[in-house]
């Protein structure tokens, strides 16, 4: 590419940076950072391109999803296991229920740096540099917590590769394999309101697999190692250069990450993150907002994806329930007029934030179920296609946002608020997402006008008969 080179962006107005006090280190840990090995493969990348096309054509489905915020202290087997353990069983209602190949991208292994609304956090008349996620400083509320730190961004590295390390290692050893899914029951699924409906689809699974291995005299070889791919905002630009490499055919890839993205932060059209990303040749993704015009995103998509490249762009929108009806049908329109062909990709998340009197953080299960209805509803009346969804999740008992089967409320936020940043979903919430994504689709199939009442949705007892 042309005029393109990993440190271009360093010519470009750059926002949400860590201000870091000793330039002198952060040169060298940059420098160590650049000799060591990837993370993920230039095939890996290309094979999860052409499965974000497949999906941008409605041959399959993708499920984006993890934590806000990887913390360091969380990379352990047991963290990562059930993080794996609830995209693997959201998947496999997914995939029963729309009947399509599901692609696995987890927010992990690089989710470790955060955009924030303001460069400070005051406390009792103090006020400290705002926390930035675990590659750049500490929550803890002092200066030398709060001081960016370049050592951390080798900590990330590390960390990452651990990460991935035991992800493969999973995989390899057929934790991914769908005919074994009692490996992936989490202690929730027992006694969850929809526990009944989950083990009729695992019954149902298990019952396929069966017959299929009857018909063929169990020469199917119907284990199957699924792959999970990563994903996370591509936030530190000094981080993301000293990992993109030049592949063998003059390529360059970012093997940071599978599928890096740019936030609302740092989308500006002329902006850094802008710059960066439109020179690698990973798929990207561009997190679009009920304030992003329709002018503003043909040109930012001129910018990331000029050649109209299959899988190589995902609009993730996040609008918000209360502006979804106003604000997506004229980027769709947008979007038609030029015959583009990127993966529409809900977060129905980030638009639905909203603070308690107490002064805490959540997300409304109601409003975010509204909002993911509205954008499959939008896309099907517009001959568009929702090719996948982008969620805030946990596979731990968190009681981060109320709403659900279970019927959480704000009292009950205190009880295991673990998130330093944003509210996630918890374990039975994102199951019940899975399932309400599957209602929403079959309810569109079998009404052409897809004039869906939110109404039933949000009835938890509500079921397809």
């Amino acid at each position: 590419m042309q005029d393109w080179s990993p440190d271009s962006w360093q010519n470009f107005k750059i926002a949400q940076q860590a201000r870091y006090t000793d330039q002198k280190l952060l040169t060298d840990v940059l420098a160590e950072l650049s000799l060591l090995p990837p993370l993920v493969s230039p095939i890996e990348i290309d094979d999860l391109k052409q499965k974000i096309a497949a999906a941008a054509k409605g041959e399959a489905f993708v499920l984006q999803g993890g934590d806000c915020a990887e913390l360091f202290s969380d990379c352990n087997a047991e963290v990562i296991s059930t993080k794996l353990k609830i995209l693997l069983q959201m998947s496999l209602v997914l995939i029963h229920g729309l009947d399509k190949p599901v692609v696995k991208i987890g927010r992990m292994a690089g989710q470790y740096a955060k955009p924030r609304s303001a460069e400070t956090e005051s406390i009792n008349g103090i006020s400290l540099p705002c926390y930035r996620g675990d590659l750049i400083n500490s929550p803890e509320f002092n200066e030398k917590s709060r001081t960016a730190d370049p050592k951390r961004l080798l900590k990330g590295y590390s960390f990452a590769s651990l990460t991935l390390n035991f992800i493969r290692t999973l995989v390899e050893n057929n934790f991914t394999d769908f005919s074994d899914t009692k490996n992936w029951d989490l202690d929730f699924v027992s006694h969850s309101p929809l526990a009944d409906e989950y083990h009729e689809i695992m019954s149902q699974i298990q019952h396929s697999i069966k017959l299929l291995d009857n018909l063929t005299n169990h020469h199917s070889n119907s284990s199957i190692r699924d792959k999970i791919y990563t994903c996370h905002e591509a936030l530190h630009l000094q981080y993301e250069q000293a990992l993109t490499r030049q592949s063998d055919n003059g390529e360059w890839y970012n093997l940071s990450t599978h599928l890096p993205w740019i936030g609302m932060r740092t989308a500006q059209v002329n902006s850094a993150h802008m710059e960066y990303m439109r020179g690698i040749k990973n798929p990207v993704g561009l997190k679009v907002s009920a304030n992003t015009s329709a002018d503003q995103l043909l040109r930012v998509c001129d910018i990331l994806d000029p050649e109209n490249e299959p899988g190589r762009l995902v609009l993730i929108t996040r609008m918000g329930a209360h502006s979804i009806e106003q604000t997506l049908p004229p980027l769709i329109e947008a979007i038609q007029s030029q015959s583009r062909t990127p993966l529409w990709c809900s977060d129905p998340m980030h638009g639905n934030t909203s603070v308690t009197q107490q002064g805490i953080k959540t997300r409304r299960f109601d409003a975010i179920i509204d909002e993911l209805t509205a954008a499959f509803s939008i896309h099907k009346k517009m001959n568009s296609h929702l090719g996948g969804v982008h969620f805030e999740l946990t596979g731990e008992h968190v009681t981060e946002c109320v709403g659900g089967a279970r019927g959480l409320t704000e009292i009950d936020l205190h009880r295991a608020y673990k998130s330093l940043v944003d509210p996630r979903l918890n374990a039975d919430q994102s199951l019940e997402m899975a399932m309400r994504i599957v209602k929403v689709n079959q309810l569109l199939e079998g009404d052409r006008s897809s004039n869906i009442g939110s109404q039933k949705l949000n009835n938890p007892n509500f079921k397809i008969e």
